[in-house]
């Protein structure tokens, strides 16, 4: 602790000044006084240097604390139930170092979540990347008119498909990164259900599906185009799970609590070990399509979720029920 400069300097001027106060009192009062002012503050001087040496000790300490912290090694608690300044700044420190490792965790895991969406990105679409290079080098050489148009077809489909994978994680991108433009406004229910149901119209009736629309028309409070696009990644699902000449029910309704649109169907149901996993990305059920990528659920969930909404799902082999719901208050 004498190597201390600052310590070793207030030793000293103590020193200093209880030797030429006993001087004085000698000088003043006699011998008698001089030896107790020079006693006194001798034991003034040694209480001083133990308790800013017990403090500079605990400094020390807290030191080779936050030197561990920054190496990154596991450190321990160091809070206490003393009270003052220093206990405090222990404390504080504490909390600080604990947040700082939680973020930290958090990034860990951040990065290893986008370590594994690449690798799933990659391989989704090096699959459509594979087939229209073998097809393109077929239509080098393929001289039959008929084949040719039915490779070309393929890699139209293919494209499509590159298409629509690229722009869906485009838009979770954006949600994820907090930068997609949300906006609230009053906007008609059925209104909404109708605009969605648009983009299958043709698909529904070569398939000879039917949609059954029920309930009240309810006011909304979200961003339209974003809970469109929600809405057409539920129908989808739905469709795609359903045999030709299944009915489609969407309802919307309306309570104290939200505002709800609930989608049907008729198809085979979600197996009740994926049903816990159907909203994480790249994650494909038992029943899923061969060209599910696994995404659109996903996307639906995080646009409902950043309106402080949420997407509910029940499932049973005649079918599944999608509950789309938007939070008049945040819960």
């Amino acid at each position: 602790m004498i190597k201390n400069k600052e310590f070793f300097k207030m030793i000293v001027v103590c020193c200093i000044v209880t030797v030429i106060s006993a001087v004085i009192a000698l000088c003043i009062s006699g011998p008698s006084a001089g030896g107790i002012v020079f006693a006194a503050g001798s034991v003034l001087s040694i209480a001083f240097g133990l308790y800013t040496g017990k403090r500079y000790k605990d400094i020390d300490n807290l030191n080779t604390y936050l030197s561990k912290v920054l190496s990154g090694n596991d450190v321990p608690d160091i809070t206490d139930q003393e009270e003052g300044e220093l206990s405090i700044l222990k404390t504080n420190i504490y909390k600080a170092t604990t947040t700082l490792k939680f973020q930290k965790e958090l990034l860990a895991d951040d990065k290893k979540m986008l370590a594994d969406a690449i690798a799933d990105i990659s391989h989704q679409l090096k699959t459509p990347l594979t087939s229209m290079m073998v097809m393109n080098d077929l239509l080098m050489y393929e001289e039959d008119a008929a084949k040719r148009e039915e490779f070309l077809k393929t890699q139209s489909a293919q494209l499509d498909r590159m298409n629509w994978l690229i722009q869906t994680l485009l838009k979770l991108s954006k949600l994820d990164a907090g930068t997609a433009l949300i906006r609230s406004e009053k906007i008609s229910g059925s209104s909404l259900v109708k605009d969605s149901l648009k983009a299958f119209e043709i698909q529904m009736e070569l398939r000879n599906m039917k949609c059954e629309i029920t309930g009240s028309d309810i006011e909304m409070v979200c961003d339209k185009n974003w809970t469109m696009e929600a809405v057409q990644n539920i129908i989808k699902n739905c469709i795609e799970h359903m045999e030709e000449g299944g009915v489609l029910g969407i309802e919307t309704s309306e309570t104290n609590l939200y505002t709800q649109i609930k989608i049907s169907d008729t198809g085979c149901g979600i197996d009740e070990e994926d049903l816990p996993h159907i909203f994480e990305r790249f994650y494909k059920g038992k029943n899923a399509s061969k060209d599910s990528v696994g995404i659109g659920l996903a996307l639906a969930k995080t646009i409902m979720t950043s309106q402080h909404g949420d997407i509910l799902v029940e499932s049973s082999s005649e079918g599944s029920v999608f509950y789309l719901r938007l939070y008049k208050t945040i819960i």
